[in-house]
């Protein structure tokens, strides 16, 4: 049991991310509720509020975690490799992508109502993360494709940032999605969110070289 309010207000939001986190593995976002994760916990729902006042908030500190995870593979790919070639880089970065699933999912919602519903704080804490992952990138690029400028570096993340807030719904498809293609004369080609990472990454460094 955690011994003082720090650690205990630490366990406790950490609880409810978890719940949030195994909810969102079955659930739609819409669907979910404090209610709903208020019933994952071992404490009341009401107390929920104490950690976080809306249910944007509690995703908003899930992703977070995501893109913490996500940096961390980034930061890892460093330390393991003193250099990689093009194919090998690209390679790393889209199973590094593969491995966040979640992440992918959460950037497929809608990002203005998430943030729009936290509080500034929350926010703050938010892009942070995200930016420390961004900076990952960044280190990553500097130290493996060192031919590139800081403002070739800086075009490849800006068309590597949005690239991803696409992957997960593409790459996702339902029954009822391709039933849906068929029927409206759509051509799909079923790709993996690795082989669409990779075949992307490699055709942007490439071409920036």
């Amino acid at each position: 049991m955690p011994k003082g309010s720090a650690e205990l207000t630490n366990a406790r939001r950490e609880e409810i991310i978890a719940a949030c986190r195994k909810l969102y593995e079955t659930m739609s976002f819409k669907d979910i509720t404090l209610k709903e994760i208020g019933q994952q916990t071992s404490f009341t729902r009401t107390s929920i509020y104490n950690y976080f006042e809306t249910k944007e908030e509690i995703f908003l500190a899930l992703f977070a975690q995501e893109y913490e995870l996500f940096t961390e593979d980034l930061d890892r790919l460093c330390k393991q490799n003193e250099s990689l070639a093009l194919d090998e880089l690209s390679s790393a970065l889209a199973h590094a992508l593969e491995r966040r699933p979640l992440m992918l999912k959460l950037l497929s919602m809608n990002m203005f109502d998430m943030e729009a519903n936290s509080r500034m704080e929350r926010l703050i804490a938010f892009k942070a993360a995200y930016g420390k992952s961004k900076d990952a990138m960044d280190a990553c690029l500097k130290q493996f494709v060192p031919a590139l400028s800081e403002q070739r570096r800086q075009t490849f993340l800006y068309a590597f940032l949005p690239f991803v807030y696409g992957l997960y719904p593409y790459t996702m498809v339902t029954e009822k999605q391709k039933q849906a293609m068929r029927e409206a004369g759509i051509s799909y080609v079923y790709m993996s969110t690795y082989e669409m990472a990779y075949d992307f990454i490699r055709t942007l460094l490439g071409g920036l070289l």
